[in-house]
């Protein structure tokens, strides 16, 4: 019989102790969010600075989403050995130099180079996250605790991000990356002293995470990410310039939007989470649907200020497909869940780099900047497809242990 989750043996804990080792993760989640969106919104400045185009900057996102969808697999695979605290640990302060390396970098080769570099151990991070949260709840609780460590990605779009944003128009954007790494740092430091190191913890050598990868549900579910949802960075990566060349406002309208925006990712997170723990994988493709339906409208919606905000707000709630998916992976990986835990993070950059590749292949074709939306919509559909192939198969919810 297939269980749901592996057996992870806890040390009994106080709520307490519980809530501080998902604020510590939160933490970390909160640095690696406004690490990986921060050029998002200084998308112009960055492109002054350096000399190059709103569409090059865009490459640098897709750098370090790339750099995630290697780094993933990789690290996890390297570390599987080691315990989770000290993966952790290792991967935070990984993160950091990477971030402190973007603020110094002296040419816009450089910065790809250590976005790139930046990248790597992002997913590894979350997934090994969500597997500690995980464990520390019942499982009926798992994707509501999944969610409240992704809730630190999610405040990164809401607070994390304008904050950087501001922070690089009135100053510099390199202060963003600085900002990035001293947290990141932070919670280094958190992970160390509030959670315990289990000796009990079961852990996997890399050829046993390999061999126990190879499900075709998890390369479903996977592909249901990477493709699914595209759409979300191809309307978000190119937000900027569609406010200031489509909307008309003036630039400090981009910061309002991408709180709007986070705002909108931040119920999305606990929507998603909650509609798992009630639908299961049928969540999924509701979710779907709905971004497709939503993304369709975006680029009608860019013609004045107040529907491209409600926009934002509807097209950030796609996010609640991070929660659901994670924690279906959860239910199909037995046997290989840090490596699936880390590679669901790795498609979601794989889609960070697709949405504004394609988006970018529509602007530069003549289509506009709002041509996003039709992407996205395009790339969503697609994403529904995938799950339906996933849901006909007769192996798409695990039997539970008895």
């Amino acid at each position: 019989m297939e269980v749901r989750l592996s057996a992870v043996h806890q040390p009994e804990k106080t709520g307490l102790s519980t809530l501080l080792i998902v604020f510590a993760l939160a933490m970390g989640g909160f640095g690696i969010g406004t690490g990986e969106f921060a050029i998002m919104g200084l998308m112009p400045n960055v492109a002054q600075d350096l000399g190059v185009s709103e569409p090059q900057v865009g490459h640098l996102i897709s750098t370090y989403a790339l750099g995630v969808v290697v780094g993933a697999p990789i690290l996890a695979i390297l570390g599987a050995q080691l315990f989770r605290r000290q993966l952790l640990i290792v991967l935070m302060a990984f993160y950091a130099l990477g971030n402190l390396a973007s603020a110094f970098a002296s040419s816009y080769e450089s910065l790809l180079l250590f976005r790139f570099i930046a990248g790597l151990p992002h997913g590894a991070y979350f997934g090994v996250a969500a597997l500690v949260a995980a464990s520390l709840v019942p499982a009926q609780q798992r994707a509501k605790a999944v969610s409240q460590v992704m809730m630190g990605l999610t405040l990164a779009l809401l607070i994390g991000n304008p904050l950087a944003t501001v922070m690089g128009q009135s100053m510099d954007w390199r202060y963003a990356f600085g900002f990035v790494g001293a947290v990141s740092l932070l919670t280094v430091v958190l992970v160390a002293l509030f959670l315990p190191k289990d000796p009990h913890e079961q852990r996997h050598s890399p050829r046993d995470e390999l061999k126990a990868f190879n499900k075709p549900q998890i390369w479903l579910a996977l592909a249901i990410g990477s493709v699914g949802f595209a759409g979300m960075f191809a309307v978000f990566s190119y937000l900027a310039p569609t406010l200031l060349e489509v909307t008309q406002v003036d630039e400090v309208w981009i910061p309002v939007a991408l709180v709007v925006f986070g705002l909108g990712g931040f119920v999305g997170n606990l929507l998603g989470g909650w509609l798992f723990d009630r639908l299961q994988f049928r969540a999924v493709g509701v979710i779907l649907i709905f971004s497709a339906a939503i993304l369709s409208a975006f680029p009608s919606a860019t013609g004045s200020l107040p529907a491209v905000l409600i926009a934002c707000f509807l097209t950030a709630l796609m996010v609640a497909l991070g929660p659901a998916l994670q924690t279906h992976l959860m239910d199909v990986a037995s046997g290989a869940q840090t490596l699936a835990a880390a590679s669901h993070h790795a498609a979601f950059n794989l889609a960070n780099a697709l949405g504004p590749w394609l988006g970018g292949l529509a602007i530069t074709a003549g289509f506009g900047w709002q041509s996003t939306g039709y992407v996205g919509a395009a790339t969503a559909l697609a994403g529904l497809l995938i799950f339906l192939v996933a849901w006909r198969r007769p192996d798409h919810v695990p039997e539970m242990a008895t």
